[in-house]
């Protein structure tokens, strides 16, 4: 019964980026009724092709439902907003009108002031459990196949309330790991500590190639800077969340090197470290650097 219901429930994704569209395809795959907001040459791919994906190298599409607009009218049951966090506000105000009870940021942030300001207590902020990237059309997903690499979302107030636990059945129901995180903002600012070290892979024509984003020179820089980041997160007096997150400040910078070697040996991660969602990144990852440092020092 509980299945039953979760499935009659209406799930907006507004975004058909990478991020979106890997939610999109997971929950119309899991039988929910599931609306993509998307514009642009997007949005013409979606009506005329379908959301084409990858699946172990065979290319599928699946047929969803796409809207160009959000009308103040067409309520949700729950609003997802995979954006970057340089375009969270912008689509928040969007939405503002909107008569959703329920608004899902999943994205990067260090804070939640100016989106309440905006949607006040209906916002929920979460986490993506799933990262990938767009060529040519189609999409290469992946989704964390352990707890706590699964999508992420709480309350402010750290409470577990009705629409987290009706959140939590729409991620089971999709068979999605998923952690109901009762500090969600010590979440958020521990994660930006360890995203922001990427700024490093950056280079004024857009990213670095592989073998100088593996060199020694590269990743004692992203060594150095993410533990001095987790350092400052617990010297502000900020819990460092999760535990993985804590542990990683206490290894060495030879064990962190070998870290991102090991990742960098993996196709799946170069794309998304290095590929074009990381390009489009770069605006993202150089606020949340400069924020981040003006909150911690």
């Amino acid at each position: 019964m509980i299945i039953l219901n979760i499935k009659q429930k209406r799930i907006l994704i507004f975004g058909a980026g990478v991020v979106g569209s890997i939610y999109a395809l997971r929950f119309a795959q899991s039988g929910l009724d599931i609306t993509l907001l998307a514009r642009g040459e997007r949005l013409k791919s979606l009506k005329k092709d379908g959301l084409r994906y990858n699946d172990n190298g065979v290319i599928k599409q699946i047929s969803i439902k796409t809207i160009e607009k959000l009308e103040d009218n067409d309520i949700y049951d729950f609003i997802f907003v995979p954006v970057r966090y340089d375009q969270a506000e912008s689509a928040l105000s969007v939405i503002k009108n909107n008569h959703s009870k329920t608004i899902i940021t999943l994205t990067n942030t260090i804070g939640y002031d100016r989106w309440l300001e905006i949607v006040g207590e209906r916002l929920l902020p979460g986490f993506p459990g799933a990262g990938g990237d767009m060529k040519d059309g189609i999409l290469y997903a992946q989704f964390g196949s352990e707890k706590h690499q699964g999508t992420i979302f709480g309350e402010i107030n750290g409470q577990i309330t009705e629409r987290v636990k009706d959140l939590a059945q729409i991620f089971e129901v999709s068979n999605l790991h998923y952690e109901i995180q009762e500090n969600i903002k010590a979440f958020h600012i521990s994660h930006t500590a360890t995203a922001i070290v990427i700024k490093h892979f950056y280079t004024n024509a857009g990213m670095m190639d592989i073998e100088t984003a593996k060199s020694e020179n590269t990743l004692l820089k992203i060594a150095k800077e993410l533990k001095q980041n987790i350092h400052l997160v617990a010297k502000a007096g900020i819990p460092v969340i999760p535990k993985e997150t804590k542990l990683m400040g206490e290894l060495s910078e030879d064990d962190i090197i070998a870290m991102y070697c090991k990742m960098l040996s993996n196709d799946f991660t170069i794309d998304v470290l290095l590929g074009n969602h990381a390009i489009s990144a770069k605006t993202e990852i150089l606020l949340l650097d400069e924020l981040f440092h003006k909150k911690v020092q």
